[in-house]
């Protein structure tokens, strides 16, 4: 693991591994660099696999001021982080939270880009999963072992990733819940809910506009056929706006696809060959 620090102070931690096309991984709203474990494994070669911890996630540090925990300034923090790297331009694969930051980064940097991979997220954020993600934000696990809280992910999540066995389970309870010192809790800055809560105040962005900025990259969106966030109307509409746009549904997903699925994967290839080409 390394690091890099924002021009305001905060230490962010990244991966940097393997070598040719650069891709950089940006994790949902509450995850970190370990959400990417499962694309990892399975990515083809040729990839530069570049993962990075937002603030107040996992590994990277809290900012001093919750009210930095939005979207503009993660934008900013990934636009110095290519800066650090030396990196002009590379292709993006943006999970939830990550792939609205992706939106941002493609109007009001589009020469950064090479292309981007949307995965569970769009322009139009459904007000069921807005509401699910709200009520377990911020809230510790009430379980005390890593089997109580993967029994807990199971009944809250399961209906909509039917397929996952007891073993997947307890490894997403690891993933997600265990922190570096061993105990169980949250692996991010519980002030995040504060920030979300603040943000929410405000009228709504019309992301449309955010949107259309794909026009000028490959772009490829994957969902979850059980999203509750990306709803298949809402994929429709991306799709009938960018006709060129690679879509891909995955079934037996709900919010998000673990992004090794093989239709997962085939849009990321597919993806990968534009970009190229």
């Amino acid at each position: 693991m390394s690091r890099f620090t924002t021009s305001d102070g905060v230490s962010l931690a990244y991966e940097d591994e393997g070598q040719g096309l650069p891709l950089l991984c940006l994790p949902g709203l509450t995850r970190d660099a370990r959400d990417f474990d499962d694309l990892a494994a399975v990515l083809p070669d040729g990839v530069r696999l570049i993962r990075l911890t937002l603030r107040g996630r996992g590994e990277s540090g809290w900012a001093d001021d919750p009210a930095t925990y939005q979207i503009p300034v993660e934008a900013r923090d990934v636009l110095e982080f290519l800066d650090h790297l030396g990196l002009e331009k590379l292709t993006i694969v943006g999970t939830s939270r990550g792939g609205l930051i992706a939106m941002v980064l493609a109007a009001m940097a589009t020469d950064r880009l090479a292309g981007v991979l949307l995965n569970d997220v769009g322009p139009v954020l459904d007000p069921a999963g807005l509401e699910r993600i709200l009520g377990y934000l911020g809230v510790p696990p009430k379980a005390d072992t890593l089997e109580g809280v993967a029994a807990g992910l199971k009944a809250n999540m399961g209906a909509e990733f039917p397929t996952l066995d007891d073993a997947t389970w307890l490894k997403l309870a690891r993933r997600w819940f265990l922190r570096g010192d061993g105990s169980i809790g949250l692996r991010y800055d519980p002030a995040l809910r504060d920030a979300v809560i603040e943000a929410s105040k405000v009228p709504p962005v019309d992301l449309w506009p955010f949107f259309d900025a794909f026009a000028a990259m490959p772009l490829a969106v994957v969902r979850g056929e059980n999203s509750d966030l990306l709803t298949a109307a809402t994929l429709a509409r991306m799709q009938a706006r960018n006709p060129e746009m690679i879509a891909a549904t995955v079934p037996d997903r709900g919010h998000v696809p673990f992004l090794d699925e093989p239709e997962a994967l085939a849009a990321l290839t597919a993806l990968l060959e534009k970009i190229r080409t």
